[in-house]
């Protein structure tokens, strides 16, 4: 039976049960043993609640005669811990409560959420209980798990509770990105029934009715904001023993790469391009060591895949949609003063790259502080926009998030990138011209932008604004790579031809050179007197020897793009 892709599935019994591709994170479970009150933070689509599900499958009594069937293929299941399908297991997913209304109603949402979790635990397991326990669903969720915990450590022969609480912050992270910002106060209140709740948590670790409590979300706020009502967390989510435990590292992608081309006989010759891709969009996020291995958005390499699978060629559009979502974030966190945004979005966009101090990033911090302008580099770090590039400075991790970015600045600044730019695009299309392509960039793009910007600009801004708005009309028949790698160095922008598509075969390596208004005076020239330099000439033939290695047979063509502050620019067929 062929493999399947089976995009978003957060179900990892449907997973097994329909063959779908997986790359097993299992040897985590063991580790994870080792850790009491685990909370693990990642970004949103990491793959976060297919984690939790997984650990229930594991851990829960009743699938016990399942464990072979589930886990026989995996590192846990040739390995398993004495723990498995031991415990009585509560799984609960607060993205569910939907924070709308008032406390009280979030609260009866709530209620409810835990307590139609615990009446199924408690329906599961009657004959354990002896039909002595019952769970009221319209009782509050912490006396009914109190109920739950008294019966569990009055019977000793009743197995001990292990709890996973999934998105654990998703409905109090939405108040804040919607400014109710007094309602999330008095969530995370000293009397507010959430604390309460997890303090039955706390007390049920202390008397041991709960063997272990593991927790995921986004941000640390949450729990750093009730304080004393769960102090007993044990965040790993920056410990390097698990930093790889979401996400997939290069060499999963290269196996699973490996069963796909396999299984759906996928022509190998596009095996190189088709990496390049999905590591150029989706690779780049470090969580720990900004020296050690990049981690890939897992949930993005899946969809990929499946478009790849379904029809054998590249998707059209490489950023998910869902993903659009995240500028949301990027507005309420600079939506407190415009001057800020401006100043943020800017710095990224321009420079990519925003200084922080790593003492803020591992500790844990509240929402005064989020919305601080200095926290704002750690407030995106964990919200996965930003990751580690040194010990000192962080960055876009890939070309999704900077074309996420890119985005907002031109909606902060005014810029149009709607149709006024398909007549340039559908002339190359015709009749592939860089020159003229570029030049339509400059006239229709760069003449928008507010005179402020050129103080800042750099070769960086003008190839990455070029580059997205290429791709939002060109995509169908090109992809592109930034900065790819070659023994000499690193390469600007590369136009690549889709295999299935016309432009088959063809690649255009640019690289781009900026002069400042000033500089272009030092220079004592015009611009349309200015010669394409021999240093230039050298470097951009060192990036096209190594291609012509990799590519024999590729149709390459070789341009330096000259860009003087606001007054024009040079193109340079080498």
């Amino acid at each position: 039976m062929k493999k399947q892709v089976l995009y978003g599935s957060a179900n990892y019994e449907e997973i097994v049960q329909k063959n779908g591709y997986f790359v097993d994170k299992t040897v985590y479970i063991e580790k994870l043993e080792t850790v009491l009150n685990p909370v693990f933070l990642r970004p949103r689509r990491f793959g976060k609640s297919l984690f939790c599900r997984m650990l229930e499958c594991y851990y829960d009594i009743n699938r016990c005669d399942d464990f072979e069937r589930l886990f026989g293929q995996t590192y846990i299941g040739q390995h398993p811990t004495p723990l498995h399908n031991t415990f009585l297991v509560l799984h609960l997913d607060f993205s569910l409560v939907k924070p709308t209304g008032t406390l009280i109603d979030i609260e009866k949402r709530f209620d409810l959420t835990c307590n139609l979790e615990m009446r199924s635990l408690v329906n599961r397991n009657a004959i354990r209980f002896n039909d002595n326990l019952s769970i009221n669903v319209k009782d509050e969720a912490s006396s009914n798990l109190q109920w739950l915990l008294s019966a569990i450590q009055q019977d000793k022969d009743l197995p001990k509770l292990y709890v996973i609480i999934d998105e654990y912050d998703n409905f109090a992270n939405q108040l804040i990105t919607v400014h109710k910002d007094e309602l999330y106060r008095e969530l995370t209140a000293d009397d507010s029934f959430l604390k309460t709740f997890f303090k039955t948590l706390k007390e049920g670790r202390k008397t041991g009715a709960i063997d272990n409590v593991f927790i995921t979300g986004v941000l640390p706020i949450t729990i750093d904001d009730m304080a004393s009502g769960y102090n007993i967390a044990n965040f790993i989510t920056l410990d390097p023993e698990f930093e790889a435990m979401l996400g997939f590292t290069q060499t999963e992608v290269t196996q699973l790469l490996d069963q796909v081309y396999r299984d759906y006989q996928i022509d190998p010759a596009t095996r190189t391009l088709v990496e390049a891709i999905i590591k150029n969009h989706y690779n780049g996020y470090h969580f720990v060591n900004p020296e050690g291995e990049a981690l890939y958005n897992s949930t993005l390499v899946m969809y990929f895949l499946k478009y790849l699978c379904r029809h054998k060629t590249i998707p059209p559009r490489l950023n998910d949609p869902n993903l659009k979502t995240e500028l949301s974030w990027v507005r309420r966190l600079t939506a407190s003063n415009p001057q800020n945004t401006e100043e943020f979005v800017d710095k990224l966009t321009l420079q990519n790259q925003m200084p922080y101090d790593e003492v803020f990033l591992v500790e844990k911090f509240n929402l005064f502080q989020f919305f601080e302008k200095g926290f704002f580099p750690v407030s995106f770090f964990y919200l996965g926009m930003l990751t580690r590039q040194d010990p000192f400075y962080l960055k876009l991790p890939n070309l999704n998030m900077q074309q996420i970015f890119l985005e907002y600045f031109n909606e902060i600044h005014q810029i149009d990138v709607s149709t006024r730019y398909a007549p340039m695009m559908q002339r190359f299309v015709n009749e592939p011209n860089l020159e003229q392509l570029f030049a339509g960039y400059w006239e229709e793009y760069v003449s928008q932008l507010p005179e402020v910007i050129f103080q800042q600009v750099n070769e960086n801004f003008y190839r990455t604004t070029f580059y997205e708005l290429c791709s939002r009309y060109l995509s169908r028949w090109f992809i592109w790579h930034v900065e790819r790698s070659y023994p000499q160095g690193k390469s600007d922008l590369e136009f690549v031809g889709k295999y299935n598509e016309k432009f088959a075969g063809l690649r255009w390596v640019i690289e781009f050179k900026y002069y400042s208004n000033t500089k272009l005076k030092e220079l004592k020239t015009s611009i349309d007197k200015f010669e394409l330099l021999k240093a230039d000439t050298e470097q951009i033939n060192g990036y096209v020897e190594g291609l012509k290695k990799e590519y024999p047979e590729a149709k390459i063509s070789q341009f330096v793009i000259y860009c003087f502050g606001n007054q024009g620019f040079r193109v340079f067929a080498v």
